[in-house]
């Protein structure tokens, strides 16, 4: 059985398909139109799938969608009819008009003549994807899940228990109450605007204390059961006054703080403006308060479940500092996050849930990597590097090794393109800049010089999973996808000056050699070479989406200031 997922009309829009309950393929939207978090129906994404796995119209059985107009209706036009909020009932009909042209839009982007396609539209309500797309992939027979976002069809955070085919759905959290929206409502007032900069503030943290916490609990409060409402006064959105758009594919969203809040934090940072302790201890205090919110949930969730296993997914589920706590705060042993745990990652959960409700099976399939996206022959490589008569040598594995080694030991930065492309916003290991974890200076080198970023921003480690314990204080699980942030072990951190955070910690990405075979030979040769099997790994993009296509990896290798690109097996001196 055949079955596309896509999630569409909401940012990071994206495709995915599985067969008999195998994900294939899966991408999103910005890899192809480079528009970063591109929204709206992901009409690139879905001929690159529809050609690249050779997948005719007739043999897909279904396409879903994370979306679905009738959940939480009734909560919906209760919220309408008590508070009539400004515009909101126009914009929900646009949505709603949106989502029933699905089909109609779906047809247009593959030019389907009538009879092309047999395949029936089914749409997955947006919590229900998230879970979907974390458990039925987690390799777990029995899980607790928590599904915790902004918001999806009026729900902002979802928990309870899955086993087979089943979801029990124990508590839910509504809008207008979201911790995702008190996260990007601080974002904001930090001075960080555009859509996804969330991850700025978690970055932010290490460097401030969270003298501002108590103000933070006057604006989200907890409740009995796991629950949490915010104190509406210091927030726009319930009023229909901060809307996400996205004219133009790029989605923008509008202020969601009220002016309460410079009441308590005195005026919102400029974008341009300087950053001062006053804005670390912001950030550090939002951090510290989302973690409470956090294992708040998950205490209650774990005394009704009484499992050890846990899945994550929703965009709060990016926060790779809480995550690395859930161990050590809660009863939780076992934590399973997708690689695309926010909403892209609902292309494949929309698909695995209609998979698993249509045929009633099973079985499972375990995402053990990330690596589902497009890949580039070294035919094709070859004439993207001779039609702009770049010069450049092939290597074997073992020559690429060397020679990789070697620059990267001589405080080379390295642009490293293999195989398929991820799906999530991690670079782990295909499409990577990868530099030596021992110097601060090779961190300002990136932030300024390549990336052309923020100083006070980290830099993730790769490290073989067998030498992880040796460098990181882990929770014993596998790191894979590089969601979670542990402290560097205090004697190892002179070695690792450029990822070690100003904390102490990093966010770090175990490899296997079953999985990804040359980037692990490499870090072992590293090892070898330099005495400390990691390095710098961080996404392959320079203030745009991370590279999808080898003359995408050259155009970026050309503008930046690295010094290597290795395209499969071509190498290339700057």
């Amino acid at each position: 059985m055949i079955i596309l997922g896509l999630n569409a009309y909401h940012p990071d829009a994206a495709v995915a398909l599985i067969k008999d309950g195998e994900v294939i393929w899966a991408a999103e939207e910005e890899r192809y139109s480079r528009i970063k978090h591109a929204s709206g129906f992901p009409a690139k994404a879905l001929q690159a799938c529809l050609k690249e796995t050779c997948t005719e119209l007739l043999q897909i059985d279904a396409i879903a969608m994370s979306k679905d107009p009738k959940a939480n209706l009734l909560r919906k036009i209760k919220f309408v009819l008590m508070n009539r909020p400004k515009g909101l009932i126009g914009d929900r009909l646009k949505a709603l008009k949106k989502t029933t042209q699905f089909a109609e839009d779906f047809k247009k982007a593959v030019n389907a003549s009538p009879g092309d396609l047999k395949a029936k539209f089914i749409h997955v309500e947006h919590h229900c994807a998230h879970v979907a797309s974390s458990f039925y992939v987690s390799g777990y027979e029995q899980a607790a899940f928590l599904t915790f976002d902004g918001l999806g069809d009026f729900c902002s955070a979802m928990w309870g228990k899955a086993e087979k085919n089943k979801f029990e759905i124990m508590n839910r959290v509504y809008f207008p109450h979201s911790a995702g929206f008190l996260y990007t409502a601080c974002t904001q007032f930090l001075g960080f605007h555009h859509f996804g900069d969330e991850y700025k503030v978690m970055g932010m943290a290490a460097y401030g204390q969270p003298s501002y916490l108590n103000e933070f609990r006057k604006i989200i409060r907890l409740l009995p059961d796991g629950r949490f409402e915010l104190n509406l006064n210091y927030f726009t959105h319930q009023k229909g006054q901060a809307k996400v758009r996205w004219d133009g594919g790029a989605p923008v969203q509008d202020m969601l703080f009220s002016p309460e809040w410079s009441r308590i934090f005195g005026l919102p940072r400029y974008p341009e403006g300087p950053i001062t302790r006053r804005e670390y201890d912001i950030a550090a205090s939002m951090q510290a308060c989302l973690e409470e919110v956090y294992f708040h949930i998950l205490d209650n969730l774990h005394s009704q479940t009484k499992t050890d296993y846990l899945c994550l997914a929703g965009g709060v589920a990016y926060n790779s500092l809480a995550n690395g706590k859930i161990a050590a705060n809660t009863p939780f042993k076992h934590i399973y996050i997708p690689p695309a745990a926010g909403d892209s990652g609902t292309a494949i959960g929309a698909a695995l849930y209609a998979y698993y409700q249509l045929t009633k099976n099973s079985g499972r399939y375990v995402m053990n990597h990330a690596l589902y996206g497009t890949g580039q022959s070294e035919k094709e490589i070859e004439i993207i590097l001779k039609s702009r008569d770049l010069r450049f040598n092939r290597l074997s594995d073992d020559e690429l090794i060397q020679k990789t080694v070697q620059a990267l030991a001589d405080k080379q930065v390295v642009g490293w393109f293999q195989g398929r492309m991820e799906f999530g916003p991690r670079a782990l290991g295909s499409r990577s800049i990868l530099a030596h974890p021992g110097s601060q200076e090779m961190k300002d080198i990136l932030n300024s010089r390549v990336k052309h970023r923020e100083n006070f921003r980290p830099f993730a480690p790769a490290v073989p999973v067998e030498c992880a314990n040796e460098f990181f204080e882990t929770d014993g699980d596998e790191s894979p996808f590089m969601m979670k942030v542990f402290p560097v072990k205090e004697e190892k951190q002179l070695l690792l000056q450029a990822i070690t955070h100003a904390d102490g910690t990093a966010r770090v990405q175990t490899v296997s050699r079953d999985t990804q075979p040359l980037f692990w030979r490499l870090l072992n040769a590293f090892g070898e070479k330099t005495g400390v099997p990691v390095l710098i790994n961080t996404s392959f993009n320079d203030n745009e989406p991370i590279v999808c296509t080898a003359d995408d990896a050259v155009k970026c290798f050309l503008r930046t200031k690295m010094d290597i690109l290795i395209l499969e097996n071509y190498f290339l001196r700057k």
